[in-house]
């Protein structure tokens, strides 16, 4: 299954946006193997506003922790989602996993971060603010 944003077919909308970031971050290197809406109904191709998401992906990479380009790569792909489809993202939990299922580290994002992105908050202070957030793989694989 592919997410077509080309003029060919299918628009953007056509997707769940857990698939359509699903099929991007493919391209990166990232395979999502869970999302989840916090609270809502995230059914809909496109959801209410401020709905919170869950993230879980696989991380192809041999770097044993969470890189601020991977989490540039998973923010452009949802912020790229969110613009085409006239929605603002809530809280963004995420969790990154290595190919042998090691938790490489987790990372958040603040639904007040992403309202005031473009505002009164420039694009460099968002990103510290999301980096900020990462936290070092633990020692032992993920048990939840």
């Amino acid at each position: 299954m592919s997410d077509d944003d080309s003029d060919g077919g299918t628009e953007p909308a056509a997707h769940p946006v857990s698939v359509t970031l699903e099929n991007r971050l493919m391209s990166h290197g990232y395979y999502v193997t869970s999302f989840d809406w916090r609270d809502g109904d995230g059914a809909d191709a496109t959801p209410a506003d401020g709905v919170g998401i869950a993230l879980e992906y696989e991380a192809v990479s041999d770097a044993p922790a969470v890189t601020r380009d991977e989490v540039g790569a998973v923010l452009r792909t949802l912020l790229s989602i969110g613009e085409e489809r006239s929605w603002t993202p809530g809280r963004l939990e995420a969790t990154s996993f290595g190919t042998d299922g090691t938790v490489r580290g987790r990372w958040h994002v603040e639904r007040e971060w992403f309202d005031r992105l473009g505002t009164d908050l420039s694009q460099v202070e968002f990103s510290q603010l999301v980096l900020g957030t990462v936290r070092d793989r633990p020692t032992e694989p993920d048990t939840r």
